[in-house]
């Protein structure tokens, strides 16, 4: 989130494609959301009102995952990332730091740097 506020062109083409073209969906976990805000103020604001991106709440299972993890953004965008009974393979996290994923049961994109 933090680097489509600073002008990541794939972070960019992600929120462009997700407006734009129908089947793709781009998710925020809110807690990654408040970790991107109190690094770069703004970010929060700015990503969420964009319409091709979804919030996803802090509901009681996502909190229950939160001490699996470092961080709260961490844990809830692992937990976003499962399968769901709408998204059978889960969801792809889209980052700058793949490594903070290595050995996670997640699907990783790299964002470059």
């Amino acid at each position: 989130m933090v680097a489509a506020g600073q002008g990541n062109v794939l972070a960019s083409r992600l929120i462009h494609r997700a407006h734009a073209e129908a089947g793709w969906y781009l998710y925020a976990p809110s807690c990654a959301l408040v970790e991107a805000d109190r690094a770069r103020p703004g970010t929060a604001e700015h990503l969420a009102a964009l319409p091709g991106l979804t919030v996803l709440d802090l509901d009681l299972p996502a909190a229950l995952a939160l001490a699996r993890r470092e961080t709260w953004a961490a844990a809830h965008t692992q937990y976003a990332a499962q399968p769901t009974p709408e998204r059978h393979e889960g969801a792809i996290i889209a980052t700058t730091l793949p490594k903070r994923w290595e050995g996670e049961p997640v699907r990783v994109l790299e964002l470059g740097v």
